[in-house]
């Protein structure tokens, strides 16, 4: 279990994904099924979940993340 904390964005790739980039530019891609509260542009997020190894997507945009539990710091 890893804890991050970054903005949430949206890439239209694909069927599009959504992504955690941390403070310092690392990008994550949010597993699909994440909670809607979580997932819009812009707002900042502390992350509490799970790097999944054993899972590829199709956006391939950074490691998959899947979340665990989150709080909303500000959204936008």
């Amino acid at each position: 279990m890893i804890t991050l904390t970054g903005k949430i964005e949206h890439r239209d790739i694909g069927t599009g994904a959504w992504a955690l980039v941390t403070e310092d530019g690392v990008t994550y891609e949010i597993l699909r099924g994440a909670d809607k509260d979580l997932l819009k542009a812009g707002q900042k997020a502390k992350v509490k979940g799970q790097v999944r190894e054993d899972i590829m997507t199709t956006a391939m945009i950074g490691p998959v993340l899947e979340v665990k539990s989150f709080d909303v710091i500000s959204s936008h």
